[in-house]
């Protein structure tokens, strides 16, 4: 073989870990330098909050319940902020607060401030995740979106294993100022998030696009007064998309499943070893690595997002069905047991979130992307909030049967998205009026309509 083959095949294999050179892949390099110190600030603050600064853990419970609970309403206002002023601005800053917000945990003493820093945080990260999407949005083409985000749960999920270590050397260590130095990595990785967002071209914002008259379709869907601009209540009004949510939501419950689910059900109803609950970590997060790219490739439009969706259902139900069966068996069958229903669930987990990424796009509105993805990402900060109480009740409350329902919930809520992505589709207009809840496939035009319009750069450059 040539060296000029191998060169190609080796190029081959790196684009499908990184993104293409240009505003894909500083998108993916500013994911990477704040999941690192996310993934050392998740296997510490637990410890931090109890340990150091004294805190009750069910104190500690109670304010991230209220921090996450702010933070979900947050997540519409400023995702509409970023649409009307501009998404990479809005995420600077929201990134730099952030920042600001994980450093004052760093004088924390008591249980208001605490909730009051948590608070904080969580706005500050649900309105940055709103506004790097729609920063997305404006920097790629809509038929890469959805390969870019698998690259993106890749790069965190690559962050977050580094980050978790490094986490895991200030555990070991067990000091004081062994935990302060994880809170100030968290808050420098923010910065460095910061700058690196910089290096993006700017996206101008609705107010910004509609002061310089340059014309920007859209719909007189949900939410909309009869020139189309976006009424006061906005996506809250939209109740196809508000559907489409909800049902992600349901889908999201199982985000505690392998952080609490599983090790609840490997120490109470299993003979396994508790070092299995590792193990399956490291497996997710790998495979999460190594195929979400490949999963997603295949999810082109809101066809190909639905059947994503619908088979996500029903994998899940057999990774139920198996975990069910690790109960009662010897030790060593139950790690092989439980093996295979982590690699079911980590299918599941891939083809759900590709859909999924997919339809929080389409079907938005391509003038207020940051407000829909806000609202979207309410799903994630319900299942947080929820899930572990879910979860819990189901699984080592009522054991096999709690799985069984828990497949069956999944199920149900995957194959309802296809009619609720159609009721969506129908409530932007007629079929051919590009609305951006419209896509075209891969292999062709997809039934619902041709591609939405992409917001005008301010500075069009690629950056290298």
């Amino acid at each position: 073989m040539s060296n000029r083959a191998t060169a190609a095949e080796a190029s081959v294999r790196a684009n499908r870990v990184i993104p293409p050179a240009g505003p894909q892949r500083v998108l993916a390099l500013a994911q990477l330098s704040n999941s690192v110190g996310d993934g050392a600030y998740y296997v510490t603050s637990a410890l931090y909050f109890t340990h150091v600064v004294g805190l009750a853990p069910a104190r500690v419970g109670l304010g991230l319940t209220i921090a996450w609970a702010v933070g979900s309403m947050a997540g519409v206002p400023l995702g509409r902020l970023a649409d009307r002023r501009g998404p990479r601005g809005t995420a600077v800053l929201l990134a730099l607060a952030t920042s600001l917000a994980v450093a004052s945990f760093l004088v924390v003493r008591g249980f208001v401030p605490f909730v009051l820093a948590a608070c904080a945080y969580a706005t500050a990260q649900s309105g940055l995740a709103a506004a790097r999407q729609a920063l997305l949005a404006g920097l790629v083409s809509r038929q890469e979106r959805t390969g870019l985000l698998a690259h993106l749960q890749s790069t965190l999920n690559a962050g977050l294993a580094v980050g978790a270590g490094l986490g895991g050397l200030a555990l070991n260590a067990g000091t004081r100022a062994a935990y302060l130095g994880v809170f100030a990595l968290d808050a420098a990785s923010f910065l460095l998030c910061a700058a690196v967002l910089l290096r993006l071209p700017a996206v101008d914002g609705t107010h910004q696009r509609n002061g310089t008259h340059a014309r920007v379709e859209v719909d007189q869907g949900p939410g909309r007064d009869a020139a189309g601009r976006g009424d006061a209540s906005g996506v809250l009004r939209d109740r196809p998309y508000a559907v489409v949510t909800l049902l992600n939501t349901v889908l999201l419950l199982r985000m505690p499943l392998l952080s609490l689910g599983i090790p609840l059900w490997i120490a109470e109803r299993t003979a396994a070893p508790t070092w299995v609950v590792s193990a399956l970590f490291v497996l997710n997060t790998g495979a999460v690595m190594l195929f979400q790219v490949r999963t997603a490739r295949g999810v082109t439009g809101t066809a190909s997002a639905t059947r994503a969706v619908r088979r996500s259902g029903l994998v899940m139900l057999a990774s139920c069905a198996v975990f069910a069966l690790s109960a009662g068996v010897s030790p060593w069958t139950a790690v092989g047991v439980l093996a295979v229903g982590a690699v079911l669930q980590v299918v599941a987990e891939m083809q759900q979130s590709a859909g999924s990424w997919q339809l929080s796009f389409d079907l938005a509105p391509p003038d207020r992307v940051g407000e829909y993805q806000g609202f979207f990402g309410t799903g994630v900060t319900v299942a947080r909030t929820l899930g572990p109480l879910v979860l819990t009740a189901l699984l080592v409350g009522w054991g096999t049967p709690g799985w069984l329902l828990l497949g069956a919930l999944t199920l149900a809520a995957s194959y309802a998205m296809g009619p609720a992505v159609r009721w969506a589709t129908q409530s932007r207009g007629t079929e051919g009026q590009g609305t951006g809840s419209r896509g075209t496939e891969s292999r062709g035009t997809d039934p619902f309509g041709g591609p939405a319009p992409e917001p005008t750069l301010k500075r069009p450059v690629p950056v290298n």
